[in-house]
């Protein structure tokens, strides 16, 4: 089985990694290209065996799967050079939400699914969520989903949903990761504590939380309890936080959505000329 990876960027580069480091996928069944050659050439040269070439278009033809990695407003320039070479039985995956599954299956012979990835794979930790299209088999399902286990926990969802759980899943690590920064650099401003030892034990205090809420079993009102003491230090800085944070992530949400329309609207337009209502 070859798999190819249009577009070696940020999240095509960390796809392709933490598959080899994980042995979900070994180098030798890896095809890669990218808008400036080098850069896959670059990246093929760290993995004996994998292959970087020249043209999308030669990717995808020894590509049995096809990982589409490419920024949402290049995907109608790639799809086009792609056309002429794929086949129905080929399983072309996007990693990008905007473009929905209905651009895809319009234009293309393939099976189409979406899978969205996360920071957190390159551990083999987190969630992927995984979209599939009309032409998708229960076996192409299992294939996908098997593949995705070696690096995360495949999660399938309606496309609908693809925003808000990204936020969740995709974006999260990023928001979380502000809200460690700012209470490092506050603890430090305040305090006069070293900067590297604030930040280890903010992450490994995030760390232990997130094994709590997964290994064991508490939910987050059920951490906040166990710690708060009614009167305490915490309490009375949770209150702060309630205070403070009332609404926040109410508008963080409605931003991420309303990016996410936008963008939808232009690849409307680069696809079919036009926005098309309802999307």
């Amino acid at each position: 089985m070859n798999v190819g990876f249009i577009g070696t960027g940020a999240m095509g580069s960390l796809l392709i990694e933490a598959f080899v480091a994980s042995g979900a996928l070994d180098p030798c069944q890896i095809v890669i290209s990218n808008r400036t050659y080098a850069k896959a050439q670059a990246l093929a040269e760290r993995y004996p065996g994998m292959r970087a070439e020249r043209s999308n278009a030669s990717t995808a033809s020894v590509s049995d799967i096809l990982f589409l990695c490419v920024k949402p407003l290049e995907y109608k320039k790639v799809i086009d050079e792609l056309l002429p070479v794929l086949r129905p039985e080929q399983l072309l995956i996007s990693i990008t939400s905007p473009v929905l599954i209905g651009h895809l299956e319009e234009l293309l012979p393939c099976k189409i699914a979406k899978v969205i990835p996360s920071v957190t794979n390159l551990v083999w930790s987190g969630a992927t969520l995984c979209i599939y299209g009309s032409r998708i088999t229960e076996d192409d399902q299992t294939l996908i989903e098997d593949m995705l286990a070696f690096i995360s926990e495949p999660l399938p969802i309606e496309e609908p949903y693809t925003r808000i759980v990204s936020d969740l899943s995709s974006c999260g690590p990023a928001f979380f990761a502000n809200l460690v920064e700012q209470f490092v650099d506050a603890a430090v401003c305040e305090t006069g504590i070293s900067r590297e030892d604030a930040v280890s034990v903010a992450s490994n205090m995030l760390l232990g939380t997130g094994l709590l809420l997964t290994e064991g079993g508490l939910s987050p009102e059920d951490i906040q309890k166990r710690v708060a003491v009614p009167g305490g230090i915490t309490a009375q800085a949770l209150q702060l936080l309630n205070r403070e944070l009332d609404g926040t992530f109410n508008r963080l949400i409605r931003t991420t959505h309303k990016k996410f329309d936008e963008d939808v609207a232009k690849l409307n337009t680069a696809f079919y000329g036009e926005e098309v209502n309802g999307q």
